[in-house]
């Protein structure tokens, strides 16, 4: 055969594999970091609730939002979006890492999301932990636990104050 012929063939079928490979590139890490489409995805989920700062994990897998009112939420990225959830602080338990960097977080109302969450310095973990705390502390002036003992004394219900007086 002629070789003119098989470079006619032979050079289409090379940029023809050039371009499948190129787009066979993994684009899963293209939406880890995006906090724009983080902060839409927690503005959808809870839109009255007004975000402070936030912080990302080092691997992009996780966002902890730190709300106007002291409270605290999580997003986990789920690929195109990002399950978003609000920390309630009695149903979360936080152990501190070994390498200080990261805690690991035990979710009880959705034990799926728990795990061990570094970020990219202590001081950022530290920073987050604090939010934790800060919304729990929150929770608890806003909620006094009673005492067993002052449980017979506690009104069941609180009365409302009279329309007529």
């Amino acid at each position: 055969m002629d070789p003119l012929i098989w470079i006619v063939i032979l050079v289409p079928l090379g940029f023809l594999g050039m371009y499948f490979w190129r787009m066979k590139r993994d684009t899963s890490d293209d939406d880890r970091y995006d906090t724009g489409q983080a902060i839409l995805d927690f503005s959808r989920a809870f839109p009255t609730e007004a975000i402070r700062s936030l912080h990302t994990t080092a691997d992009g897998m996780a966002v902890f939002v730190r709300l106007h009112d002291n409270k605290a939420g999580f997003m986990r990225n789920m690929g195109k979006h990002h399950a978003c959830m609000m920390l309630d602080p009695e149903q979360i338990r936080i152990e501190q890492l070994e390498t200080g960097d990261g805690f690991v977080v035990t979710f009880a109302d959705a034990p799926k999301y728990s795990g061990a969450y570094r970020f990219k310095s202590a001081g950022e973990a530290a920073e987050v932990s604090l939010w934790l705390l800060g919304s729990y502390l929150e929770a608890a002036e806003n909620h006094p636990d009673i005492e067993d003992d002052q449980v017979a004394e506690a009104p069941a219900s609180t009365p409302s104050p009279s329309s007529s007086t």
